[in-house]
């Protein structure tokens, strides 16, 4: 049954991207008709920054990877109603997604924000932060491209910069300087504007892929 406020799937069909079996790289013009830069969230959810950023960055690409079909189509949603073009949406394991479709050095950026910290131990290897995953932004990444992660739990931003300090091709950035919101939807995303408003700490971090090396 479709969900209430949700469009039709022959509306939404142009936003999503099919992965194809056995997988492939992706022609990004193919995608999206056009040759500009491309940039790729992991686990967009809701979809709050690929709407902000798509509509305040029309000269750039935007790819969300989800793996809950629901927020895909939630998301597609929000984009079909505001006619959005320059957003795609896949529906895959991000970690496979990103080895399997992502031709290397083609990516400008990589957003990754409050990805889910997998608390109990046997869970661990469910996090999006592992040192594959991390070999595969150095790879799908043009030379000085940017790797962007956010998160609200200490322990798993301890983990992610240790996992990127051992990756020479990305060298740390100051994070830029946090800016008050101008609005209710001048946040990263949901969780953002709720940690914020809440008042817990965020911790940010920047990287960029070296031009040599």
């Amino acid at each position: 049954m479709r969900q209430a406020g949700r469009l039709p799937l022959e509306q939404l069909t142009p936003y999503l991207v099919e992965v194809a079996e056995p997988p492939v790289p992706l022609d990004w013009r193919a995608v999206f008709g056009n040759e500009h830069p491309v940039e790729v969230e992991i686990g967009f959810g809701k979809g709050l920054f690929l709407v902000t950023a798509a509509q305040a960055c029309p000269g750039v690409n935007f790819l969300g990877i989800e793996v809950v079909r629901k927020y895909q189509l939630f998301t597609a949603t929000r984009v079909a109603k505001r006619d959005l073009a320059n957003v795609r949406l896949a529906k895959a394991d991000a970690r496979a997604f990103l080895r399997d479709c992502v031709a290397p050095a083609s990516v400008q950026a990589v957003h990754v924000y409050f990805p889910d910290p997998w608390w109990k131990k046997r869970h661990h290897k469910r996090r999006v932060f592992t040192p594959e995953f991390v070999v595969q932004c150095e790879r799908i990444l043009v030379p000085g491209g940017h790797l962007y992660a956010v998160t609200d739990v200490a322990e798993y931003f301890q983990i992610i910069t240790e996992l990127l300090a051992g990756h020479t091709r990305l060298r740390p950035l100051p994070p830029p300087e946090l800016q008050a919101p101008r609005h209710d939807l001048d946040y990263l995303t949901n969780f953002e504007r709720k940690f914020r408003k809440e008042g817990r700490p965020i911790y940010r971090a920047v990287y960029e892929r070296r031009v040599s090396g």
